[in-house]
């Protein structure tokens, strides 16, 4: 925990006064008009420059070439089954990544759009697993200003003309529209989940605008922070001496990005709503049978806001009004015709056509006068299909139902509860915002970094079991159903015939290796054998136990985010031991839904045989007692460990991670159910990892090849990292048995902690850290970053230290010393390995990088062991490189790591999600904070026998293990 004054970690490098004019800050300050003290911000004429990408040495790239050639293959083999691999470094996208991105639009898991900072809608991420980046640059809003009777008048898109996707030439099309803002006086400042962008007269004046972007996300609200929508709501002040009529213009294509506007059977529809909310649905028909997805771009009409419509224009102007024709319409006009609302549904689009929306809403404001404008956006889309046939209910459905038609509902909810919804935000973010102690970098970096929860293509269900369409068949009259269920008959029985499990360990825990396996259905592993027996084993219809698995008092749905948008895995284990702190701390009942679906994974086996990639050798897909990698790409839930570069049945670290997170949401949440739920899978997991200890010495050792998530990184003997999860976790298990009342299971792995932990300090210490591995390779003696993450784990989760603490921090101090501070003052963040000699360990590409989210794991451990100069350091480091004016541009995109030149490798990544570890350290909840101050450990007594076994232990000489696993799986010698 953070104790005494931070004031010399305070930076006050972000005052709004330096981007806009402290007049216009008090003019605006209306209705929420003007941003906030602490936001990160940007000029609107700010360069986006094109971001770099990592490349590999000449030596990493002849280490990994038959690697590759193997990916390559595999990419290639998916394509022809036109699915994407989860990892495919050789498809480049058409749009180059820049340093343009915003906060996105929308809740959790119903699909979602960025906005960069200078207002293009962009990453359209509506479809599971796909992304298309480019921006959509019909989607715009637009001013259109007329004073002194119409002699002066102002018209432009809000948004500086200077995009890629613009074409320059004079044509009917978007380019005809009027693109006046240089963006010089224009601002964007951004504080997750919402963002203002402040036009300080410009285009006109005498007239300053506030944009404010709201997005319902809401901690511990499981409803509101499931809806596909968000809110724009403009601020105008009239500075001039005469009355302005100022109409704004919502524009918007019938398209999820991409050219899927070019696809056809697109069509619009006005519509008018309750409580004056009236706009225009755009219902698209998307590509590969995917589900439909309805738009809706609404605006709030009052007594002094009028709102108009048109329904359809396009970029050509065959058919219907052009784009030149609109907008010169509305600089005429200032509005569009009434009679459009009685327009109807349009002609469904052409291919290669684009069809397009508009929405006005004009007002008059007086000398100065102020005035509020509301647009709201909301996209339908209820059902979620995977590749590989599965389709389930999205969150939202729950209180919306699963007609497309429900946008209306959603975006006339979003414009009557928005203010709801921003006091709620506010409660949420003002006590860290308003306490002095901290970094005014770390307040909105804490919050802006949450933008990957709803950008990091979260999927979000309903938590029942898949939705089967049944089509009829040809000549039948009957129409097309939904139900539940599971996928075809076909393809279940081909798929459980390679599934089993041991039903009495899932109902009653025990030893999985003394259990009789036998197959059974996987219901009849969640209910029992009575259910397998009275439906004759599996049936076609048969409902999937990791939709039907307990979800504690309240089913929240089931949830899933992405590693990367790069790594197309869900909710990847080894990444989600570091991002899980936002959840657990922000929606703990989701946190605890995924444990869930862990959980019943651990106990789970998937016969099928799949190649690992590495070193082209065949395993089968999922090992029972393994903690899975991911729970798949194109079937989660189903068809589990996507990756496969390695056989992740071998890591060391995916077991200890998964005892290490269910405990510290044990600790955290108290929920007594929830631990009795998961334990046989604890129980499990723990047991699986004796097979690593291969001298019966207690500890785990790692086998010569890059067994964790460091996966080009290989491993000898025993290592800092893995050897520390190990110690964590037994640890964890134990006082977890204590707590549960399983004796044997405590004393067990008590005993077994005792023993693994003198082994861990005699062969890795050396006095200042713990050595990376116990091997004599050249980077045995490596500083890694990550050395201590399972002391880490302890100090999160309440559980004593697992070393004297000096030695922690004496190890936290040598990471500060040589990982953080000698790579260019400590302005990168912490280098993965740096050897004794302070030069970064060149051993392999993860060895020389700097990864995001370690480094917030490192910084929580230092808070949490007192050092809250050196972890403020360290973290400030990710900022100053992803997050600063002087950085390489990563905000609201930051990637897995970079190089110590700034290159980037995966943006949009899951694990710079950790910062809110260091949060959890400065502020624990309160189930630990008024824990007991006493050692479970020491409450767990050992039986004679286990006293004897200790003492023969003790008396053991042990001796330094110089060994090496020649076993190589990756073929490279790191």
């Amino acid at each position: 925990m953070v104790s005494g004054n931070l004031f010399h970690c305070r930076r006050n490098s972000w005052p709004a006064e330096e981007y806009v004019g402290r007049t216009a800050l008090q003019l605006l300050d209306f209705d929420g008009g003007s941003p906030p003290e602490q936001a990160w911000r940007r000029r609107l004429n700010s360069h986006a420059n094109l971001l770099k990408e990592f490349s590999v040495t000449f030596m990493e790239a002849m280490r990994m070439m038959s690697l590759g050639l193997r990916l390559w293959s595999y990419v290639r083999e998916e394509a022809s089954h036109g699915r994407k691999a989860p990892i495919d470094p050789f498809t480049k996208e058409k749009c180059k990544p820049s340093a343009s991105q915003g906060v996105p639009l929308g809740g959790m898991g119903s699909g979602s759009i960025s906005r960069g900072f200078r207002g293009e809608f962009k990453n359209w991420h509506i479809i599971p697993g796909l992304c298309e980046t480019s921006p959509v640059m019909e989607n715009q809003f637009s001013i259109f200003v007329s004073r002194d009777g119409g002699n002066k008048k102002y018209s432009s898109v809000l948004s500086p003309g200077h995009h890629e996707g613009l074409k320059k030439c004079n044509d009917s099309g978007i380019s005809s529209w009027d693109w006046n803002l240089s963006g010089q006086h224009s601002t964007y400042h951004a504080l997750f989940p919402r963002a203002w962008t402040v036009y300080d007269g410009e285009p006109d004046p005498d007239l300053k605008i506030s944009c404010r972007q709201i997005s319902p996300f809401i901690p511990h609200d499981y409803k509101d922070s499931s809806l596909p929508t968000s809110v724009f709501v403009y601020t105008l002040v009239n500075t001039g001496k005469d009355r302005a009529k100022v109409s704004l213009l919502m524009t918007w294509a019938n398209s999820i990005g991409g050219f899927s506007h070019h696809s056809g059977g697109h069509f619009n529809e006005p519509f008018i709503a309750e409580d004056g909310v009236s706009g225009v649905l755009l219902h698209h028909k998307t590509a590969k049978d995917n589900p439909p997805v309805t738009f809706a771009i609404a605006a709030c009409e009052t007594q002094n806001v009028n709102v108009t419509v048109l329904p359809v224009f396009g970029l050509s102007g065959e058919g219907h009004d052009s784009a030149k024709q609109m907008w010169d319409r509305m600089k005429q006009n200032g509005h569009f015709d009434r009679e459009n609302f009685e327009a109807g549904t349009s002609m469904p689009s052409s291919s290669g056509e684009t069809l397009c929306a508009a929405v006005s809403a004009s007002t008059w404001v007086e000398p100065h006068g102020r005035c509020t404008v509301v647009f709201g956006l909301a996209w339908s889309s209820p059902k979620i299909k995977f590749q590989k046939g599965c389709t389930y209910n999205r969150r939202y459905t729950e209180f919306y139902g699963t007609s497309e038609r429900s946008a209306v509902n959603l975006v006339h909810d979003a414009l009557t509860k928005y203010r709801i919804w921003e006091e709620e935000i506010e409660k949420w973010q003002n006590p860290i915002l308003k306490n002095e102690r901290l970094p005014e970098w770390y307040k909105f970096t804490l919050f802006n970094e949450l933008y990957f929860l709803v950008a990091g293509g979260t999927v979000w269900t309903d938590g029942q079991p898949p939705v089967i369409d049944e089509k009829p068949s040809p000549g039948s009259n009957q129409q097309k159903s939904s139900k539940r269920g599971t996928r075809d008959t076909k393809q279940e029985s081909v798929k459980d015939n390679h599934v089993k499990l041991t039903a009495e360990q899932v109902t009653n825990g025990g030893d999985l290796a003394n259990g009789e396996e036998q197959s059974v259905s996987k219901y009849a592993a969640v209910h029992g054998p009575q259910m397998a027996k009275a439906t004759n084993g599996l049936g076609s219809q048969e409902p999937i136990p990791y939709l039907l698995s307990k979800n504690g008092p309240e089913n929240v749905g089931k949830f899933l985010y992405l590693e990367g948008v790069e790594y197309i895995m869900w909710c990847t284990y080894d990444v989600h031991f570091y991002a899980s702190f936002a959840l657990l701390d922000l929606f703990p009942k989701i946190e605890l839904s995924i444990q869930r679906d862990f959980a019943n994974a651990v106990l789970y086996e998937d016969r099928r045989r799949m190649k690992f990639l590495a070193d082209g050798t065949s395993g089968i897909r999922k090992v029972k007692g393994a903690v899975p990698h991911d729970l798949g790409t194109h079937d989660p839930w189903h068809e589990m460990n996507a990756y496969n570069i390695h056989d992740t049945s071998k890591w060391k670290d995916l077991n200890p991670k998964f005892v290490l997170q269910v405990y510290r949401d044990f600790a955290a949440t108290g929920d007594m159910s929830f631990g009795r739920d998961v334990w046989p899978a604890v129980c499990a997991a723990m047991d699986y990892m004796n097979q690593f200890d291969r001298d019966g010495d207690g500890l785990i050792e790692n086998d010569g090849f890059p067994d964790q998530t460091y996966d080009a990184w290989t491993v000898h003997g025993i290592s800092a990292y893995c050897g520390g999860l190990w110690l964590a976790a037994l640890q964890a298990a134990a006082t977890m048995a204590h707590r549960l009342g399983d004796r044997p299971f405590a004393e067990k792995y008590k005993l077994k902690f005792i023993q693994a932990k003198a082994v861990y300090e005699a062969k890795l210490w050396n006095g200042s850290y713990f050595n990376y591995d116990s091997g004599t390779s050249s980077n045995s003696r490596s500083i890694q970053a990550d050395q201590l993450a399972g002391q880490w784990y302890a100090a999160s989760s309440g559980l004593p230290p697992l070393f004297d603490e000096n030695k922690i921090r004496s190890a936290l101090q040598k990471i500060f010393e040589f990982n953080v501070m000698k790579v260019k003052g400590g302005r990168l963040g912490a280098v993965n390995g740096m050897t004794p000699n302070g030069k970064v360990d060149e051993t392999c590409m993860q060895s020389r990088e700097i990864w995001t989210g370690v480094t917030y794991g490192v910084a929580a451990n230092m808070l949490l062991h007192g050092m809250e100069h050196q972890g403020f350091t360290t973290a400030e480091g990710i900022f100053i490189a992803g997050w600063s004016e002087e950085g390489y541009g990563y905000w609201f995109q930051t990637p897995e790591g970079w190089t110590i030149d700034g290159h980037y490798r995966s943006l949009i990544y899951m694990r710079p999600l950790a910062i809110w570890a260091m949060q959890w350290a400065r502020s624990p909840p309160k189930a630990i904070l008024d824990a007991p101050k006493v050692n479970l450990m020491d409450r767990i007594h050992l039986s004679p026998q286990m006293i004897r076994a200790m003492n023969e232990i003790n008396v053991r000489k042990i001796a330094p293990d110089n060994r090496c696993f020649p076993s190589s799986a990756f073929r490279c010698e790191c």
